[in-house]
């Protein structure tokens, strides 16, 4: 009887070895089933301490994630995006392994311009052409139809006679803004890029007049957040007129354009400016 009984547990040991193999054995074969069906695993392009402005300079077409969140770029691209997640109540983690994943899409080459790829003067020709050229054919007739919804129907929403004034001071400052730029800071710029070692001398520093721009990109910035409150985000009521429609629509496209005007000089031009001067002065 103790000898049956031995075998019995010897038969039982065996089998339970031969269970605990197979037990191993499958799930080996599930971990590498998950691994051939999981996508391999990228390191991620940016950190929490990655600055807003460093990461659509390098990659333009994020921009559009962080218009989305509400994430302001231009003015605000120095800050890191864990600072700028933290203003927004957003989680850093997360819009990395976005941006991440965003940034590693195919993209169509000619989706979007990519200034960090221009030569200082190139982008100064770009920024003249482009943004310069539509403000000054945009801003003064958003004015004109501020001014019209603001004076019909003023009595309606008394925010319309502050939206109109908002837009007249941004008109203001947007056009000396660009003569200071155009005639100024711009031909320095290009001054500098050709080598000629006197192109800020009337100015100390190249710093001096970019410090200015910055201030007033800021003014602007603060400029055009304040119409998005004054218009609730740029959304028409079910009984505005074609015309307050058309100056919403106009306004909401002006943000989108002034974003990226400023994102390319704060971001970009500016930086990579004052770089080249920097070189310049060691070389000497």
């Amino acid at each position: 009887m103790d000898r049956r009984i031995r075998e019995i547990g010897r038969a039982l040991d065996a089998d339970q070895s031969t269970a605990r193999r197979d037990v191993l054995r499958w799930r080996r074969l599930i971990a590498n089933s998950n691994n051939l069906l999981r996508p391999p695993m990228t390191e991620n392009l940016f950190t929490s301490q990655s600055t807003v402005g460093e990461i659509v300079a390098a990659h333009p077409l994020l921009a559009r994630i962080f218009e989305g969140v509400g994430i302001d770029y231009c003015c605000g691209g120095k800050r890191s995006l864990a600072a700028a997640c933290a203003a927004r109540g957003l989680d850093a983690t997360t819009l990395v392994l976005t941006l991440t994943a965003a940034a590693q899409l195919p993209r169509d080459a000619g989706a979007a311009v990519d200034p960090a790829k221009m030569s200082l003067t190139e982008l100064a020709d770009h920024i003249e052409a482009t943004h310069h050229a539509y403000v000054k054919s945009e801003l003064p007739a958003l004015l004109e139809k501020a001014e019209r919804v603001a004076t019909k129907h003023g009595w309606r929403d008394a925010r319309l006679p502050e939206v109109a004034a908002t837009v007249g001071a941004l008109h203001d400052e947007m056009f000396s803004h660009m003569m200071k730029e155009e005639q100024i800071l711009f031909p320095m710029v290009r001054e500098i890029e050709r080598g000629a070692a006197d192109a800020s001398a009337h100015c100390g520093t190249i710093a001096n007049p970019i410090r200015v721009m910055e201030a007033e990109h800021e003014n602007a910035g603060g400029a055009i957040a304040r119409l998005r409150e004054l218009t609730d985000g740029f959304t028409p009521k079910p009984d505005d007129c074609n015309t307050h429609r058309a100056l919403l629509a106009g306004l909401a496209q002006f943000e989108a354009d002034l974003h990226l005007h400023v994102h390319k000089e704060n971001n970009v031009l500016f930086p990579r400016a004052l770089a080249r001067e920097g070189q310049m002065a060691g070389a000497q």
